[in-house]
């Protein structure tokens, strides 16, 4: 009977019914065709808060956000007296987990270089950290202080100068403890007090009282990636960040009740949320399934939950391991749970992955908070050509090139011809003008050469 029940909870495709290609299909698309009903709105937003300022910003401050606020920003007083109130257990838990991230983001930081050519060529790159960024920290339904974590320790790693952060105040116009807790932590410098579409037209664009940002960072709403998208080339955005989804690769040495915690964990976060499983294992279908059903009912965000399992969630059963790898890659994952019985071998197959979560003992939420790496990850299919947030993100690449006069006169007539073959001829008289002074100081100092003999 509970089987029963679950089979309508979470759909089951199987790779050799007629119509699987159209149902997997369907999986994969994770495009959210509400996102189009919010553009016109966003544009006004960003438009008001353009031409208003703060008084815009504060009329959808109170709107929006619930909040009618005198001023935005978190006074130091605030920020202490929330840092105060925070349970020495979870202050300890948040200081231990922005340690780690620190640590891991520490080892990667890009360096500047150059090199030297024989004939007078120098040439190499300056890396530098932004001036100013701002992270987007989400609210509402859930408190995120790992967000907080994994979006400043980046920048704070590669010491960009000012690191911003907006989130959705309460009510009452106070920030969470805990999101105040890890900020300091973690080395954020300003907290305005501001979410939504709202939120990152005042980071691009600037108010009276919000600096205007050189990045946005940060997961969000379908508000907060509409307006991301809009207000792109104004100012850099790390990726357009959509639900958050995982996908399961499982065999034979998988733990149903696992797999069905590690689906739902994701699940709890939203309703558009997406988990799916992907397993040759026939026997595992009915037993994940009646644990989903088990575990779901005792959740705080049952509701949320069951939406997402219901509507986007979805059991695959293929034909063989190889398989089920292959039809991972082709969903590109967002978060990857290799719960199989070698899976660093199998790790070894994947390219298309925010992140690979390893072995029995790896469930997500390990990522989520404590392992090191970061937990903003390419969404919908987007690992295929995105990374995961990293100190990269918090710096940009200068090249720079010198050619005394050898180097050009090695290089110059390829060049010249280069542009040649564009159709560019006034480039290759740029280059041209200056080798005929080259030639004509050689032809100068030989007949000099031959005056003194």
């Amino acid at each position: 009977m509970a089987a029963k029940a679950t089979a309508k909870l979470m759909r089951v495709f199987k790779q050799d019914d007629a119509k699987f290609a159209e149902n997997w299909q369907s999986v994969c698309n994770r495009r959210i065709d509400s996102v189009l009903d919010v553009e016109k709105d966003v544009a006004k937003i960003i438009a008001d808060v353009r031409s208003g300022g703060d008084e815009a910003l504060r009329t959808f401050i109170r709107k929006f956000d619930g909040a009618k606020l005198a001023t935005f920003e978190v006074t130091n007083d605030e920020w202490d007296d929330g840092c105060d109130r925070v349970d020495s257990a979870d202050r300890a838990a948040i200081g231990k987990a922005s340690m780690r991230v620190r640590e891991f983001h520490r080892k990667r930081i890009p360096s500047s270089w150059e090199m030297r050519e024989e004939g007078g060529g120098y040439m190499g790159q300056r890396v530098r950290p932004l001036s100013r960024v701002g992270l987007y920290v989400p609210g509402g339904t859930a408190v995120y202080p790992s967000s907080v974590v994994m979006n400043a320790i980046p920048a704070s790693v590669v010491e960009v100068p000012e690191i911003l952060m907006a989130t959705p105040p309460e009510a009452d116009g106070t920030i969470r403890p805990e999101v105040l807790m890890a900020a300091r932590v973690s080395g954020v410098h300003r907290v305005f007090k501001m979410g939504g579409a709202h939120a990152v037209a005042a980071l691009a664009i600037g108010t009276e009282s919000v600096p205007r940002v050189d990045k946005i960072t940060g997961p969000g709403s379908i508000w907060v990636a509409t307006a991301k998208r809009q207000v792109f080339g104004e100012v850099g955005i790390d990726s357009e960040a959509g639900p958050t989804e995982v996908c399961i690769i499982a065999d034979r040495s998988a733990t149903p009740a696992w797999l069905a915690a590690d689906l739902i964990s994701q699940a709890e976060h939203d309703e558009l949320a997406q988990a799916v499983l992907i397993t040759h294992v026939k026997g595992l279908v009915p037993r994940v399934q009646e644990q989903i059903t088990r575990q779901i009912k005792a959740l705080d965000r049952s509701a949320i939950a069951t939406k997402s399992i219901k509507a986007r969630g979805a059991i695959i059963v293929t034909k063989n391991l190889a398989e089920s790898v292959r039809l991972s890659e082709e969903y590109a994952a967002e978060h990857l749970v290799l719960a199989v019985e070698d899976p660093e071998k199998t790790s070894k197959e994947i390219e298309n992955a925010g992140a690979i979560f390893m072995g029995h003992y790896t469930p997500v939420a390990v990522g989520d908070y404590m392992a090191g790496p970061n937990h903003v990850l390419p969404t919908g299919g987007t690992s295929r050509f995105f990374s995961p947030l990293g100190v990269e993100d918090f710096m940009k690449r200068t090249t720079f090139m010198k050619f005394e006069p050898p180097k050009l006169r090695e290089l110059g007539a390829d060049i010249v011809r280069l542009a040649n073959v564009e159709g560019l001829t006034g480039h290759g008289a740029s280059v041209e003008l200056r080798l005929q002074k080259i030639r004509r100081a050689r032809r100068e100092r030989e007949a000099a050469r031959e005056v003194e003999a």
